[in-house]
């Protein structure tokens, strides 16, 4: 239990059902939509869609998604892959012939097929109970009405609004600034198209009027997208992928997505005595900053379009692991992962709910870096993600960028089992930091038995390129600990990634979790 002469926050407990996400607007709609009888699948969805008028730097139906869900009572996990492809002419080639070494992020190069609303129509219809009337009627209601806009969401709008080109800055910077804390932020455009997705279901928006307001944005900025590359996109039902970790199962979404590498970084840190260690001390963070860089260059080489990749098995092999963590000198640093085309970025939402039958829900949302690509669509304003920049132009490379491919994508859902129960919907946002960031939270958990939000609450570090990130909660003498041991240390500007978790303890009751490093918060009934 926490310390309540310091500021923190306390779990939140519940019996009925439970939401966790970054806003609090997001959170009381999700509850609101249990209360009336829909299931965690309609929750998620109806808080997910509403985050991206919340934290339109963050995410929104530009976007892709990726989900995770059990049954009533924690059966079996399932997967949802809501991840757009590349256009159909789309070809490393031709970026490769204009001199470029990386699919450039903020251009009409770097935009793929958004695939969340494909995701959210089909989950609705295959797993929700109210419909898409129901479910898409609150962020309808506060995109036409304005939503206050929060403190850490008015940070990034001005961190990111340099990137807004054209028809976005007419959206997304009313008066031409980005909007101060508290004011009113509205997106017309955007709900009319919910209003028309929830009449018409996905064809309102890969066809006719919205899909052609995109494309014109598109090929107004250079791109080779199409209507047709918009009618032909559909997202893929998914085989979960799992490691056991001190009894404890973690199950990632597979490939294109990047969950491989969280279970690979836990099988390397399972061959360390990690629980004997001091959770913010020097050794500690030092091999979760080794075995990062181990995974991540792992993940780099493999990770790619599950139709392109064949090397997921290797990721997830424990011989993997050792032969890798007999890399780690517990004395010295080793040297920066090589890198990905992708630069280290923090927009991405997460949501979780539970619901009174115990369906769980493992849901995140996005559209890559700070206001996605920069461009959004004249009539309707809908900001177009850059996710193609998961791509690289290496030739040969399985994630090479190439027309109907989908990229690597950093984000991921992760989910919880312990004796073949689900006992944890979680996820950890913060881009390439994540797969890092489950690995921890699961550390923590499991290593020095803390409870969610104290596991999401505590300090952490990241080894980004050749820096290793490390925050204001360590201590100055681990910081010269890391130093000596060769690290490169510096104290980023910002709190790194955010979180989201729901224990279903085996008593019935549900805690939640939320990461005071955003908007949001926890809430049940």
């Amino acid at each position: 239990m926490r310390d309540f002469h310091l500021p923190g926050r306390s779990p939140v407990l519940a019996t009925n059902g439970m939401c966790a996400t970054s806003h609090p607007l997001a959170s009381k709609t999700a509850i609101n939509i249990l209360e009336r009888g829909g299931n965690a699948m309609d929750a998620a969805i109806a808080g997910a869609v509403l985050l991206g008028i919340c934290e339109p730097q963050m995410t929104g139906i530009g976007g892709d998604c990726f989900v995770l869900f059990s049954g009533p009572g924690g059966s079996d996990v399932q997967a949802f892959n809501g991840s757009g492809r590349a256009p159909a002419d789309a070809s490393a080639d031709a970026l490769r012939a204009r001199g470029l070494k990386a699919v450039p992020l903020y251009t009409a190069d770097a935009v793929t097929i958004p695939g969340a609303i494909d995701a959210f129509c089909h989950l609705s219809e295959n797993h929700g109970r109210l419909g898409l009337d129901a479910i898409l009627a609150p962020a309808i209601r506060y995109a036409e009405e304005g939503v206050p806009v929060a403190p850490r969401v008015a940070r990034d709008w001005v961190d990111c609004a340099g990137v807004l080109k054209d028809h976005a800055r007419a959206h997304y910077l009313p008066g031409g600034t980005p909007p101060p804390m508290g004011a009113l932020f509205r997106a017309p455009g955007q709900a009319e198209v919910l209003r028309r997705i929830s009449k018409n279901g996905a064809q309102a928006f890969y066809d006719g009027e919205v899909a052609s307001d995109m494309v014109a944005a598109l090929t107004g900025a250079g791109g080779t997208h199409t209507t047709a590359d918009f009618a032909a996109h559909r997202g893929d039902p998914a085989t979960p992928i799992s490691g056991i970790y001190k009894g404890r199962e973690l199950v990632e979404h597979p490939p294109n997505g990047q969950g491989a590498t969280a279970i690979l970084m836990l099988n390397i840190l399972a061959q360390f005595d990690i629980a004997a260690m001091d959770p913010f001390g020097a050794a500690r963070t030092h091999l979760e900053a080794e075995a990062t860089k181990l995974a991540y260059d792992t993940r780099s080489r493999i990770i790619a379009d599950p139709d392109h990749t064949s090397r997921t098995e290797f990721m997830l092999s424990e011989d993997t692991a050792r032969t890798l963590a007999a890399m780690i000198d517990p004395k010295r640093a080793l040297g920066a992962a090589a890198p990905l085309t992708e630069a280290m970025h923090r927009d991405t939402v997460y949501i979780t709910v539970v619901d009174k039958d115990r369906m769980a829900v493992s849901l995140i949302y996005s559209i890559f870096h700070g206001f996605g690509s920069g461009i959004a669509s004249e009539k309707f304003g809908i900001l177009m993600q850059n996710r193609g920049a998961g791509f690289t132009l290496d030739k040969g490379h399985p994630n090479e960028l190439a027309g109907g491919k989908r990229p690597l994508h950093t984000i991921i859902p992760g989910m919880l089992r312990k004796n073949g129960r689900t006992v944890m919907p979680f996820g950890v946002m913060g881009g390439a930091y994540q797969p890092c960031g489950h690995a921890r939270f699961v550390s923590n958990l499991a290593d020095f038995g803390m409870d969610p939000q104290t596991a999401i609450d505590a300090p952490r570090a990241y080894a980004d390129g050749d820096e290793l990130r490390v925050e204001r909660g360590y201590t100055d003498s681990v910081r010269a600990e890391l130093s000596d041991l060769g690290h490169k240390v510096v104290i980023p500007d910002e709190a790194i990634g955010g979180a989201q978790a729901i224990e279903i303890r085996e008593d019935g009751v549900l805690e939640g979790a939320s990461d005071p490093r955003k908007d949001g918060c926890a809430l049940g009934y």
